[in-house]
């Protein structure tokens, strides 16, 4: 279960369509979700590359293959894009590791990653695998700041206790982080993070918004800093994923704080991330046995299968 899950329970509909999708057709209501896997119990008789018992996990972007950011292989930023939806590790660690690919961090640099949610701690993991020197996490809540400790995070600070852009400077030797992720989504968060970053510094946004932020453009003006935007993931990231999980570069099976069942979404998911937020980072919901009818825009819409070895 997702952040943008909860956000679509809690206050949606966000991102799910009310008006027929471009691509599928479909609106509400629809399944919750984007991040899922399984295992293979049949393969047709014409399926050579595929065997009974491997693990898939799947590229859930539904895009049209037409527009000019999937020409130039962005299918990320489709102008029609949506997600093939029911949730997975792989899924959060893609945009992770997408968000820090396409960010300036360098071998060596000192980094901030704002929220120690499922989106952060994937991040701070992106962060130690890429060769951060410095990682330093800003997080409230006291069983997520430990796992950011456990996941690679030096210094672990809580914005509601700590002077965050005083305390960043102090631990980058007077200048400021080389770049800051942003995935929490707040506006004091954001505020901080401009200020915490060095001069020419690059200020990363990954969380998805619920409301419009402010951005106090003197901030960045008059020390030359940098703000971009990240989304989802491209061609190669998943595969690049598993390839880390598979070499023991990333180990992101403590982020799972609980399994439960179709039966369960709603209390021991949903009620359960709002209402104990602090207990809780990954909730996985394990589906016994579920009949997918697809509508016939979406068996034809783009998205990619990836099977372990």
């Amino acid at each position: 279960m997702t952040v943008i899950d909860l956000n679509e329970y809690a206050g949606g509909p966000n991102l799910i369509p009310t008006t027929p999708h471009p691509i599928t057709r479909e609106k509400i209501p629809l399944t919750l979700g984007h991040e899922f896997s399984g295992v293979i119990e049949e393969v047709g008789d014409d399926i050579t590359d595929i065997q009974l018992g491997q693990r898939v996990s799947v590229q859930p972007i539904i895009y049209d293959g037409t527009c000019g950011a999937c020409r130039d292989g962005l299918i990320n930023c489709c102008d029609n894009n949506g997600f093939v939806g029911l949730s997975a590790l792989i899924e959060p660690l893609a945009v992770a590791w997408h968000s820090v690919k396409i960010s300036p961090l360098k071998k060596g640099d000192k980094v901030l990653v704002l929220g120690g949610g499922p989106i952060g701690l994937a991040v701070i993991q992106c962060l130690k695998a890429k060769g951060a020197e410095t990682i330093i996490a800003s997080e409230v809540s006291p069983r997520r700041k430990d796992f950011a400790k456990e996941f690679g995070a030096h210094h672990v600070l809580d914005p509601a206790e700590d002077d965050i852009v005083a305390r960043v400077r102090e631990i980058c030797g007077g200048v400021g982080a080389d770049v800051a992720f942003d995935a929490a989504g707040a506006q004091a968060a954001l505020d901080q993070a401009l200020k915490a970053i060095r001069a020419q510094g690059t200020l990363v946004n990954i969380a998805v918004w619920e409301k419009p932020a402010q951005l106090q453009m003197n901030d960045l003006v008059f020390r030359e800093r940098k703000y971009i935007g990240v989304t989802t993931y491209v061609a190669g990231d998943f595969k690049e994923v598993l390839d880390a999980i598979a070499s023991g570069t990333l180990q992101p099976e403590p982020m799972i704080t609980g399994v439960i069942g179709m039966d369960e979404v709603e209390e021991k998911g949903f009620r359960a991330l709002i209402e104990e937020k602090d207990k809780n980072v990954k909730i996985l919901v394990k589906v016994d046995f579920c009949d997918l009818a697809f509508c016939e825009a979406e068996a034809a819409c783009k998205f990619s299968v990836f099977v372990d070895s």
